[in-house]
């Protein structure tokens, strides 16, 4: 039976869902035991589904983003192979969460998709305690779509992810979670990446 923990990090629109549903469907044809898990919060193309950005989708058992919301399917997790977490950022820092995740990969294959860093470009906190431990990990790039006054596209490899409001870069007081897609979110190199501080 499979085991450990595997992270698949990097900025929107890098293909982290895709990734994590093709590794996900390579276990299921080859007959292994597969769950998708998917945290409440995300309902941005559907309700009970992980669909990525391109259209992949697969259902998922979806649950609080909490150890408490994970504890309570553990039985459940526990009957499959191979467990996939999606946007596993979402999911709340706590000690107890990490060190489950820790003990289920002892005997169960986990893989977690997250976002690196958030859009101020700071890493989540949950995802920064797990990375560590994770026996394989895949950071994945997008490529920055940010357009000058000419018209012209970056193209430079994106790490980052920039939110915008109403076309404009947020600042850096907005809320850190603001689920949304392509009218929300683009993906930014270093370079081009702009968190306004608020004026005091």
């Amino acid at each position: 039976m499979p085991e450990g923990l595997r992270a698949i990090v990097g900025p929107m629109f890098s293909g982290k869902t895709t990734e994590l549903l093709r590794v996900l469907r390579k276990y299921a044809i080859a007959g292994y035991r597969v769950i998708l898990v998917k945290p409440s919060t995300d309902t941005r193309y559907s309700v009970q589904k992980v669909v990525s950005h391109d259209g992949l989708e697969m259902e998922a058992l979806v649950v609080e983003p909490s150890y408490a919301g994970i504890s309570r399917v553990a039985d459940l997790l526990l009957e499959h192979d191979v467990i996939g977490i999606d946007e596993f950022q979402f999911f709340e820092h706590s000690r107890e969460l990490s060190r489950f995740l820790l003990e289920l990969s002892e005997r169960r294959l986990v893989i977690v998709a997250a976002l690196n860093l958030d859009f101020r470009g700071e890493p989540w906190e949950i995802v920064k305690e797990i990375l560590p431990y994770a026996d394989d990990i895949r950071v994945l790039r997008a490529v920055c779509t940010y357009t000058d006054e000419r018209g012209r596209k970056c193209g430079r490899p994106a790490t980052r992810t920039q939110r915008l409001l109403d076309g404009r870069p947020a600042p850096y007081e907005s809320p850190r979670v603001m689920v949304g897609g392509r009218e929300s979110y683009e993906a930014r190199c270093k370079r081009h990446h702009v968190v306004p501080k608020a004026p005091r």
